[in-house]
């Protein structure tokens, strides 16, 4: 099984118990960082009508529900909602929890969506698991119409490292494993998470890679010091 496979394969297997993890290994505060990531990239663009947001790896929705809920709370019509992820599993909470949303099951690197379809992409905390990163960065310059709006949360890798790096660093590798693993079962799955983030860039090697492939930096902004990390971009 090549790696992208085995990835996805592991999100299959957390799906049923993936929201419940999230809660609590970030002690809630994926909620708060989701819904500033809203309500900056709709400030941001500041238009009253949207034809297509997009979500890529959008797991089990919860990124779509907080579009929506933030369109509402800013009187901002949006048409569509699709929802884009290889995870069968995911997708089928995410069907559970927001039927009217529209799904696809797909790869980022390969999006089954138009040219210039989409006015807002956002992808949070998946595309450290894009093996293919750049040629999925190449797909969201496509599918975004220009002026565009790309939305990416993350976890980044350390340039340096303070008191503070060093303490969720220790979290991330004791702790959160154990944790994971009681919630859900799989161990495997949650020990891959420290890990990933060692392996993927930091900040400034994302912005590199977002602006090669056609994408100009809005906004960046990090959250819970630098755990999470915002990138705000926007087509050319």
């Amino acid at each position: 099984m090549d790696r992208q496979k085995k990835i996805v394969s592991m999100f299959d297997e957390i799906a049923k118990s993936y929201d419940l993890a999230n809660r609590v290994l970030s002690f809630g505060s994926d909620i708060v960082w989701r819904r500033r990531a809203c309500e900056m990239a709709y400030d941001l663009y500041g238009k009253k009508e949207i034809s297509q947001i997009t979500d890529v790896a959008c797991g089990t929705g919860d990124m779509l529900g907080f579009w929506e809920k933030m369109a509402a709370k800013k009187g901002i019509e949006v048409k569509n909602y699709v929802g884009v992820d290889p995870s069968h599993g995911m997708l089928e909470v995410a069907k559970e929890k927001f039927p009217h949303f529209h799904y696809i099951q797909a790869y980022a690197q390969e999006l089954p969506l138009p040219d210039e379809s989409s006015e807002f992409l956002s992808i949070t905390y998946g595309i450290r698991n894009v093996v293919e990163r750049e040629a999925a960065i190449k797909e969201f310059a496509r599918v975004l119409k220009p002026g565009g709006i790309l939305v990416i949360l993350e976890f980044t890798k350390k340039e340096r490292f303070g008191v503070v790096d060093k303490a969720a660093q220790w979290y991330m590798k004791r702790l959160l494993p154990h944790i994971g693993g009681a919630v859900s079962g799989n161990k495997e799955a949650y020990e891959y998470l420290p890990n990933s983030i060692d392996n993927f860039l930091t900040t400034k090697q994302l912005v590199q890679e977002l602006e090669k492939g056609g994408l100009q930096i809005q906004k960046i902004r990090s959250f819970s010091f630098g755990i999470s990390t915002l990138f705000i971009a926007q087509k050319k």
